[in-house]
């Protein structure tokens, strides 16, 4: 009994000397997973998941951007990232995954061994990974991707599904317009499938860009170095368009932690 009301004193204090600016213990946490087009540490550079905190209201909702540049589906799940999440995840709780951007590399090189298998099948390959030096067993894209969906379930978070970013367009961009992209057409269609809430980031992106030349765009929203990485201003864009893909999804719980549309 001693124990059961320290406990219950400890949340009280707790919830009564949290800064009025920020969520109470209680309040469900929005985690974001993803590569370096979320969040990077390369000067000049910035992702979405940074940006993205200032459109919530941070009275209601924590927002924890756990992103890390060079992973893909699958070495954020291989190298324990994912396991963290989990162990921290309580049921309520948000998580935005967006992941392709380093998929397409070899299975097994020796720099980095990070690449999955194409497609969104059941296919699987062991390979001796020599970055761990441990034989391990590679799956599809797909697969990952549902893992990340069914494992949110089973901690009753709600995933949303996020494709990847665009990279700049080295054309005329109309309206309406997608990247031709295996992985953004893989996302759509893992998240069909899991019927999972999914945001078309890259639509929505590319839509922003239809009155811009490839040029200008690269100017404002990129960076000088490469077409893949944003500057702080295409990382504020791609957020807010994620937080428009969020507003247009039916019966959403995560729209209601979002501040109101500026006008």
């Amino acid at each position: 009994m001693r124990a059961m009301i320290a406990t219950a004193t400890a949340f009280f204090v707790a919830v009564a000397t949290a800064p009025a600016d920020e969520p109470t213990p209680k309040s469900p946490t929005l985690f974001i997973v993803g590569d370096s087009t979320v969040k990077t540490g390369t000067k000049g550079q910035q992702g979405w998941g940074d940006p993205i905190g200032v459109l919530f209201d941070k009275t209601k909702i924590k927002v924890v951007n756990h992103a890390i540049g060079g992973r893909s589906s699958r070495t954020f799940i291989t190298e324990g990232r994912w396991d963290k999440i989990l162990a921290a995840a309580k049921p309520g709780d948000f998580v935005l995954i967006q992941m392709g951007h380093n998929d397409g590399g070899p299975l097994d090189d020796a720099a980095r061994a990070r690449g999955s298998i194409r497609g969104t099948g059941e296919e699987t390959k062991e390979i001796d990974n020599p970055i761990t030096n441990k034989k391990e067993i590679v799956h599809t894209y797909g697969w990952y991707m549902r893992k990340y969906v069914s494992d949110a379930r089973e901690k009753k978070m709600i995933p949303i599904i996020v494709s990847p970013v665009p990279h700049c367009p080295q054309k005329q961009v109309a309206k309406g317009n997608v990247e031709q992209s295996n992985y953004v057409t893989w996302s759509e269609e893992v998240a069909t499938a899991e019927k999972c809430d999914f945001v078309h980031l890259n639509k929505i992106a590319m839509g922003k860009y239809a009155d811009l030349t490839p040029a200008d765009i690269k100017t404002k929203y990129f960076t000088a170095a490469d077409g893949t990485h944003t500057s702080p201003a295409g990382a504020e864009l791609n957020a807010a368009c994620v937080v428009e893909g969020v507003r247009a999804l039916k019966d959403c719980k995560l729209k209601g932690y979002l501040l109101p549309e500026k006008k």
